[in-house]
């Protein structure tokens, strides 16, 4: 197949969703809505920095999983998430136009927006008569669609346009057919970075290399960085002192936070710098290592999809704590396989990472049940058949007139 995506091209999702099709021999075209450097494999690659992204450049996007660049440059996406809400849809027009000359250039049999803003956005505008793709992603439906009157009315629009919809869950589907997806149409729901290649994460045999020795002690890794209305790591920040009394040696692990300054304000002033690490950036093997060391994962998440992070640490026997939330429940039944909690309080946040640690028999019997859930619904191999036969079934209900 001759496939154009429109994705973030610096996001770990997406490079890892355009891989299985590279590594297919398909053939795959990118329109990036980031400056960033050409991905491998592509056979054409474009930018579109669509909403103020080329200022935003220096860091990475919501669904990335790792969130680079400096506190500086944190705080300036923060600042100007709200004014991309309000302006960025304004931006669209003109983008639009270039986007749909790159369409009429490459003539792709599908078109697949990874997101829905701005990507999906963007992709809109796809010619009738080739075939659209959208996928939602984390918060697109629940924070980003309500952001502003405008993208309220293009999310609808792009809902409304697409032939084929794809989600990381189930609720996102239903959430998309009250938002003008048309019941009937075809719907799939995957991961959003395609599965758990679980051979690649099984053969993982050399040691990381990780920025710290990591001591013999539990370990609680939360990876996902700052973002708000997604996430209270304040209510993370503030119940690790609660954890503390009960099991002193308890380490922390935070990637994505080192040199974040609201961050290491929680740290001092909760006096708990020894047992706090703010890490970089990790690249996703070191993540790989990381998950099998740890005894516990914790997102504290009051909006999401299923993140990529909370998958891969079930496939590496990490016990999942996380936020009570539709998506979550999906994968995870408090007691059995992980533990759900009321992110916004810390006393119950405390509690459950206690819970977990204290009880290594329940994280045994999750670990298990866990890799029965991977292998049964995150597969790698399952889920690139399950959107192969998606790709091909939406072309054939599209009359192309460019084939």
């Amino acid at each position: 197949m001759r496939l154009l995506f429109v994705a973030d091209g610096r996001s770990t999702t997406a490079l890892s969703w355009m891989r299985q099709w590279t590594e297919s021999g398909n053939q795959t075209h990118l329109i990036s809505t980031f400056p960033c450097e050409p991905p491998k494999g592509l056979e054409s690659f474009h930018i579109l920095p669509i909403a103020f992204s080329g200022i935003l450049k220096g860091s990475h996007s919501n669904k990335a999983g790792p969130t680079s660049g400096n506190g500086k440059s944190r705080r300036l996406r923060n600042l100007l998430r709200p004014l991309r809400s309000l302006a960025g849809p304004i931006s669209l027009p003109f983008y639009q136009t270039r986007f749909r000359n790159i369409v009429e250039e490459i003539h792709p049999d599908l078109v697949h927006a990874l997101r829905i803003p701005f990507e999906g956005m963007l992709a809109s505008s796809t010619p009738e008569g080739t075939p659209l793709v959208v996928s939602i992603w984390g918060n697109d439906l629940t924070l980003h669609a309500q952001g502003s009157f405008l993208m309220a009315a293009i999310t609808r629009k792009t809902l409304h346009r697409a032939d084929g919809l794809i989600a990381d869950a189930k609720r996102d589907i239903r959430l998309g057919q009250e938002w003008g997806y048309a019941n009937g149409k075809p719907t799939l729901v995957v991961p959003g970075a395609g599965g758990i290649r679980q051979e690649e994460l099984e053969n993982l045999s050399k040691r990381e290399i990780l920025p710290e020795e990591l001591p013999e002690v539990p370990i609680v890794v939360n990876p996902r960085g700052l973002r708000p209305g997604s996430l209270r790591q304040d209510v993370f920040f503030q119940s690790i002192p609660l954890v503390l009394e009960k099991i002193p040696a308890a380490l922390f692990i935070c990637p994505n936070l080192a040199g974040d300054a609201e961050a290491e304000h929680w740290v001092e002033s909760l006096n708990i710098q020894l047992n706090t690490k703010l890490w970089p950036r990790l690249e996703r093997t070191q993540m790989w290592y990381l998950y099998k060391r740890a005894s516990v994962f914790v997102s504290p998440s009051v909006h999401d999809g299923t993140p990529n992070s909370l998958l891969e640490a079930m496939a590496s026997g990490c016990f999942p704590v996380v936020g009570n939330i539709e998506s979550m429940q999906e994968w995870v039944t408090s007691g059995e396989n992980g533990l759900l909690v009321d992110a916004t309080s810390a006393s119950d946040l405390a509690n459950a990472l206690i819970s977990a640690l204290g009880n290594p028999a329940m994280r045994a019997l999750a670990k298990n049940k866990n890799a029965q859930i991977i292998a049964e619904r995150a597969k790698y191999e399952k889920c690139l058949a399950m959107t192969e036969a998606f790709y091909t079934k939406i072309g054939k209900h599209i009359p192309q007139e460019n084939s």
